[in-house]
């Protein structure tokens, strides 16, 4: 058996809005999120993850932000089309490690439910995906409260 590591990273702006969707869940907020699609930082550093440990290329490639198919989609639409690829090249997942950085909201009441999201979707045990939330400590985009970042990091089996 191959082992192969893969790393995401995606960013999105506040815009105006009540919520922000993270890890598939939506986040009661004063802003949301300015993206093509419903701007799920973490599903999107998730998708370039998973396509990255399989050399497929990045989320960009597969789901380009100029095609109207993908217009509002929700990103678990997305990580799933991903997950079908890596099955039919005989790739499983291992582990996942999630860290999103954003100074508000805070994550800690949501970690739970966002964990068993993404372990549905990668059809993984919940002990095999970890969620971390950090802030950025004031300093740039994220620090002045304009925008939220993921970083997801992914073992695949082959």
């Amino acid at each position: 058996m191959s082992t192969r590591i893969g790393m995401g990273y995606d960013s999105h702006r506040f815009t105006d809005g009540d919520s922000i969707m993270l890890g598939g869940e939506e986040i009661p907020f004063e802003k949301g999120l300015a993206a093509h699609s419903d701007g799920d930082a973490l599903l999107h550093a998730l998708c370039d993850a998973l396509l990255g440990a399989a050399a497929l290329g990045d989320i960009g490639k597969h789901f380009p932000d100029h095609d109207p198919a993908y217009q509002n989609i929700e990103s678990s639409e997305l990580v799933k089309k991903v997950m079908l690829e890596l099955h039919n090249q005989n790739f499983s997942v291992g582990n996942v490690d999630c860290t999103v950085i954003l100074e508000k909201p805070k994550l800690s009441t949501y970690v739970s439910a966002i964990q068993k999201n993404i372990s549905g979707l990668l059809n993984i045990d919940e002990r095999n995906v970890n969620i971390k939330a950090s802030t950025n400590e004031g300093m740039g985009f994220i620090g002045r409260g304009e925008g939220v970042a993921a970083i997801v990091v992914v073992m695949l089996n082959e």
